[in-house]
């Protein structure tokens, strides 16, 4: 990795650390707002234009969270990978794997999407709360907002008594399946 030039305060061991914590979160969000936007063309069935709905606002944050995430891989002076090979090369993760299906599997994949996604997050958070704390605002922020959705998400899933409909799923598939017997 070619670092141009390091802010003040910061080694270049770190910096490299930072932008290749950082690099990952790039092509995580932008992994997930296609996917979101593939969730909001595929979802059908009751309650279908209220999640439509509520999708699109969350792709736009997220395609701005990937914005200010390579801004800040930019900033530290290094070059920001927002490719389709940087997503295939960073994804620790398998693709999303419902295509045209009901609101609640939808939904029940999506809440294993943003259990790995906000669990990444929070290991970049404590990477670069070692180092920067600029970049661990950054993360701190982001991560809340998406903790905050995946609540929207699981609103749905929730039965009366707290229970998510998907609790016992591992899987994307899994997780569609189990919303599928319980509905």
């Amino acid at each position: 990795m070619a670092v141009h030039y390091t802010v003040p305060g910061l080694s270049t061991s770190d910096i490299e650390s930072l932008i290749t914590t950082l690099q990952k979160r790039l092509s995580a969000y932008n992994d997930l707002h296609l996917t979101l936007k593939h969730v909001h063309w595929n979802v059908v069935g009751p309650h279908f234009i209220a999640v439509h709905e509520m999708i699109d606002p969350q792709v736009d944050l997220v395609r701005g969270y990937a914005d200010a995430v390579a801004e800040r891989i930019a900033t530290l002076g290094g070059s920001p990978s927002g490719t389709p090979g940087a997503i295939e090369r960073d994804r620790t993760w398998d693709d999303y794997s419902i295509g045209r299906d009901s609101v609640l599997a939808h939904l029940g994949a999506l809440d294993l999407v943003y259990n790995g996604v906000v669990g990444d997050n929070r290991k970049a958070i404590a990477t670069a709360g070692d180092v920067d704390p600029i970049t661990e605002d950054l993360l701190i922020g982001q991560t809340a907002e998406l903790e905050k959705f995946q609540w929207f998400v699981r609103a749905h899933l929730e039965d009366m008594g707290g229970h998510l409909s998907t609790s016992d799923s591992s899987t994307e598939k899994g997780a569609a399946k189990e919303t599928r017997t319980d509905a």
